[in-house]
């Protein structure tokens, strides 16, 4: 029995009952031919019982949801198309190529399978939709329009052959007409369906011309939009191709550079870097205009250098720093010996941040003499927090520009010193040292001290505009500390700026403690020696200090100490092999001569016998304190003046005004009224070639000048100092702590200083105060009376024979010479 012989007595044989073949997203249209791809097994049984059994008619239905598989008939729109296989190719891969003729539209339902029987796929009763003609007028209107539409039509669409342009304008009627033209719009199959279903031809057709109207819309913008991008891509490919030329003509000429990759590669590190948007803005600017300038041009190369500069500075890297205290002040205490003051600020501000987390960095002023150790506890707190360390040489600069830089419009433009210092230490937030800030100066380009104004000055470095950038940068997170030597020639705007912290020169006990502890073993380890090697006692250190150097700080005690570590070494390696070889070498204060050589300095000591007419003051230098003798000689004359030992003008005025005190008092001293018109007074301070000045040798001047005019000697183991009025006044002094200093070490028993000083005493060092008696005074005359011998015998002593009147007055005390 035949396979289909149920589906025989199924089938009608006047095609009123067919097998239905369902379709994915495709409208099968009347008097169309379409070629369609079938896979599902349904559907190939569906066209192999037509081909079988009915004349190969089969009836062609559009599913609603075209994913489903195995739909239902609620799944299938209610019209489809009784169609005929013309053809049929079996494909390798199981699938069939199928070639269909529409032959009309028609509804359909569903024909229920006979009992006891299965169907593999459905079979329907169709009832044909016949067309219903519409306004004969209205429709030929219809037919020329669309006619008119189709050529438009087919001349953006190539995939229109011309014989089906031709076949198409040959129709009159609207409903062929429509369902001929409906195949070749690039439509979705839902519209597809509802042209389908309508029934009235002049409607259909006016369906039709509305959707064909659209397409042609459509394909005008494809074919503009079409143009642009061909023309682009004609543009790049020109561009490319020229670009590849101009890369053979460089490597040709042996240069490999590639400006385009040079500016892709500037764009990539621009994307890829933090910065301000204003910033980002203007650096892609520039890229652009790099992008249209020739390599070989003298601006390509500055463009170029300032993208550069821009991309390579760190606009949002800050470094994370350690917030630990404790490890903070072990850092310091093991590079530095003393220095409180300073040390005890960076803790505090540690200690702040740790708290607040977003503190604008602080701007201190490290002041004290050479050689205390300013810069390098600055490089200390760096490594203390944790951050990058910059140090600015500032001594010389008179040029502005090496602050703010110059412009680009001058040849070989550079940023400044602190843009320069950003970049090199890649970071946001490092530790800036403008190192010898007192010594700018300023000259017709510029000052530079005025352009430090913005950088060291918190409420404005947030936006600080260097001239080559001139883009704003935030100098805010950024740690500055200056250095100074003296305050007196940094203008007092900049000083204003700073949080001034002055670091005073270092005792003898403290440079002892700095060179046992911090520069022998440093300059050991230099010379390859160790502590076998070479030992130094402490009074030989002590002789070094005292005998070999003059300085506040230590640097010039360290030279001396690598000086006896090279003679060691010497002395080590001369000796090597042989019998008497040395292999250590010890040195004390008798052998440091050997070494070293004849000592370079001496420090002033006081007298050993009281003179009349020499009183011994203190001085304030840059290397610290220092014992400064006054002597004055009284001659028969004419009432001249004479001061020699290069004193400077305040210094020659305190002269004068101690002789005005005097004259104004001579009935108290029992001198005459007119003394002064019988002698000559010569006043002079030894080591005339060292330039002197200052105030506070007021009361040593009037003090040797009365000495000389009564015949009373100054006791030789009393020091002064303190400025003088004409009223007897004893006013304050600066460099307290550096005098009691020099008067210890000057073997000084008791230091009159004012009294408005006594203040100052709790910086002065426990161990210097125990060795020094100092008395506060407050006139002229407590002075002279804890200052001149009380003595009646005291001009006789003196190899003098005219004692004055006063001195009778004056009580009496005996005098001892202290030892320390």
């Amino acid at each position: 029995m035949s396979q289909y012989a149920d589906l025989e007595r199924e089938l009608l044989p006047d095609d009123t009952v067919l097998p239905l073949m369902s379709l994915r997203e495709v409208v099968m249209f009347p008097k169309s031919i379409v070629p369609l791809f079938v896979g599902r097994d349904a559907s190939i049984k569906a066209i192999e019982s037509a081909i079988a059994l009915n004349s190969k008619h089969i009836f062609l239905v559009t599913q609603k949801l075209p994913e489903k598989e195995r739909p239902e008939a609620d799944d299938l729109f209610a019209v489809g198309t009784v169609s005929r296989i013309l053809q049929m190719l079996r494909l390798p891969d199981g699938t069939i190529k199928v070639l269909f003729e529409g032959l009309y539209r028609a509804n359909w339902s569903m024909v229920e399978p006979l009992a006891g029987t299965t169907r593999e796929f459905p079979l329907v009763r169709v009832d044909v939709l016949e067309d219903v003609p519409g306004s004969v007028q209205e429709g030929e209107a219809l037919v020329r329009a669309v006619n008119e539409g189709m050529e438009t039509y087919a001349r953006g669409n190539k995939k229109i052959a011309p014989e089906s342009l031709l076949a198409m304008a040959a129709l009159r009627d609207p409903g062929a007409l429509a369902d001929a033209v409906m195949p070749h719009l690039k439509v979705d199959f839902e519209r597809k369906q509802r042209a389908l279903e309508i029934t009235d031809c002049t409607l259909r057709l006016e369906y039709v011309y509305e959707m064909l109207l659209a397409e042609i819309e459509i394909v005008s913008i494809e074919k503009r939009v079409k143009g642009r991008v061909k023309g682009q891509m004609e543009k790049n490919q020109r561009e490319y191709y020229l670009n590849e030329q101009v890369k053979a003509i460089h490597k040709e000429m042996g240069r490999e550079d590639d400006p385009a990759a040079e500016a892709a590669e500037l764009e990539k590190r621009l994307d890829e870097k933090v910065m301000p948007e204003e910033t980002r803005e203007r650096a892609r600017k520039e890229i652009r205009k790099l992008r249209q300038m020739q390599p070989s041009s003298a601006e390509y190369t500055v463009l170029r250098n300032y993208v550069d500069w821009v991309l390579d500075l760190p606009w949002g890297v800050v470094k994370e720093m350690d917030l630990d205290i404790a490890k903070a002040r072990a850092i310091l205490d093991e590079d530095h010996y003393g220095l409180e003051k300073p040390k005890e600020r960076i803790l505090e501000y540690i200690a702040v941040q740790s708290l607040v987390k977003s503190m604008k960095g602080p701007i201190l002023c490290f002041v004290g003499p050479p050689g205390v150790g300013k810069t390098s506890i600055a490089k200390s707190i760096a490594r203390a927090m944790d951050r990058e360390f910059m140090r600015l040489s500032l001594g010389g600069v008179r040029d502005e520009a090496e602050i703010r830089g110059h412009r680009r419009t001058y040849v070989g433009a550079l940023p400044g010193k602190i843009i320069h210092s950003l970049r090199r230490c890649k970071f946001n937030n490092p530790v800036i040292c403008l190192d010898e800030v007192d010594k700018m100066s300023t000259d017709f380009r510029g000052d530079p001290s005025s352009a430090l104004l913005e950088v060291l000055d918190p409420e404005q470095n947030y936006a600080f505009n260097d001239h080559y950038l001139d883009l704003d940068y935030d100098l805010s997170k950024v740690f500055f500390i200056t250095t100074a030597n003296t305050l007196d020639s940094i203008p007092l705007p900049l000083r204003d700026r700073m949080e001034i912290i002055r670091l005073p020169g270092y005792l003898e006990t403290e440079k002892l403690k700095i060179a046992k502890q911090f520069l022998l073993g440093k300059q050991r380890e230099l010379h390859g020696l160790t502590g076998e090697n070479l030992s130094i006692s402490d009074n030989a250190v002590l002789e070094i200090i005292r005998r070999y150097t003059r300085e506040a700080g230590v640097r010039n005690l360290e030279r001396e100490l690598a000086s006896l570590c090279r003679k060691a070494a010497m002395k080590i390696v001369e000796t090597r092999g042989a019998e008497d070889s040395v292999h250590s070498v010890t040195v004390n204060k008798q052998g440091v001569a050997t070494l070293l050589g004849i000592p370079k300095h001496r420090h002033e000591e006081r007298e050993d016998k009281a003179q009349v007419g020499v009183s011994t003051g203190l001085a304030w230098t840059q290397m610290g304190g220092e014992i400064l003798f006054v002597e004055v000689v009284i001659m028969n004359g004419s009432g001249k003046v004479e001061i020699t030992g290069k004193l400077g003008d305040v210094m020659q005025e305190s002269t004068r005004a101690a002789l005005s005190y005097l004259r104004s008092r001579s009935d108290i001293f029992g001198l005459k009224r007119d003394f002064h018109k019988e002698i000559d007074i010569h006043v002079h301070v030894p080591e005339g070639a060292t330039p002197k000045d200052g105030p506070s040798a007021g009361v040593a001047l009037v003090t040797a000048i009365v000495s000389a005019l009564l015949n009373i000697p100054v006791r030789p183991d009393v020091a002064m100092t303190g400025e003088i009025t004409l009223r007897g006044r004893v006013l304050p002094i600066g460099g307290l702590r550096e005098k009691l200093l020099a008067a210890h070490r000057g073997l000084v028993g008791m230091v009159l200083i004012p009294a408005e000083n006594e203040k100052d005493l709790k910086d002065v060092p426990a161990e210097i105060l125990k060795d020094l008696k100092v008395v506060c005074v407050e006139n002229v005359d407590e002075v002279l009376e804890k200052a001149l011998v009380h003595d009646s015998t005291s001009a006789l002593f003196c190899g003098r024979d005219n004692v004055s009147p006063v001195s009778d007055l004056l009580v009496k005390e005996e005098y001892q010479r202290p030892t320390h």
